[in-house]
């Protein structure tokens, strides 16, 4: 299946108009005709199914022929907030493995030791939706813009907030926690959070969790913790 995204359709719509970057992608590159199959999903759940009706590389339309709510496969609701690496491959990377297993949220937090304060929201935005489309999820991943630790911490937040950190201190398996509906955790950057910042976040209710007797990069343990998770659900 070759999944489109768009998220201007909804149950009222007949007609779907895809841009011309997207109508040269149908009609030139996957040569696609009138009355081709066409699936798209609004990244609320639905998957959209259609037919081209004008095959136009610069204005390909498809008529809408059939919608399906597709239900999420895991039956939690997970952000991960993380740090932003210095290198911001290592962060992308996180968000395109995140994306393929299963996420619902992504909060870049700026920390004490964070070497990058500058984050290009759109373009994680961009990966994403690419890893949405290649894994054939229907729920797009909500990508906020950076916020500060303290301003993070100081949230409400639903359910469970867990914190990762590498100090010496009592801290929980994360492996073997159970969880409620509601996920929340805290990945830092490379150096950890400090001290400060870990007080701070048990202060306001997080959990101090251990991801295993590794030592990790950050867009290791924020992976980690999805797939623990992942697993959970099983």
């Amino acid at each position: 299946m070759q999944l489109f995204y768009n998220p201007n359709i909804n149950n009222n719509t007949k007609e779907i108009l895809f841009n011309k970057e997207e109508s040269r992608h149908i009609i030139k590159v996957l040569r696609k005709k009138i009355d081709d199959t066409l699936f798209i999903t609004d990244g609320k759940g639905h998957l959209y199914t259609s037919k081209i009706s004008v095959p136009n590389e610069k204005k390909c339309i498809a008529n809408v022929i059939n919608i399906e709510k597709k239900e999420k496969e895991w039956n939690y609701r997970l952000h991960v907030a993380i740090a932003p690496t210095k290198n911001m491959d290592r962060l992308e990377w996180f968000i395109e493995k995140a994306t393929e297993i299963g996420i619902d949220e992504i909060t870049p937090i700026l920390c004490s030791n964070s070497e990058r304060k500058v984050v290009k929201t759109e373009r994680l935005f961009k990966i994403m939706l690419s890893a949405l489309k290649q894994s054939l999820k229907f729920n797009a991943v909500i990508i906020n813009e950076p916020i500060t630790f303290s301003q993070f911490i100081t949230k409400n937040r639903e359910g469970d907030t867990f914190i990762a950190h590498c100090y010496d201190t009592d801290k929980k398996n994360f492996s073997g926690i159970s969880f409620s509906d509601e996920v929340t955790v805290l990945i830092g950057p490379e150096g950890d959070f400090t001290e400060k910042e870990v007080k701070m976040a048990v202060q306001n209710d997080c959990i101090p969790i251990t991801l295993g007797k590794s030592r990790l990069r950050t867009e290791t343990a924020g992976l980690t913790a999805v797939q623990f998770l992942n697993f959970s659900n099983q």
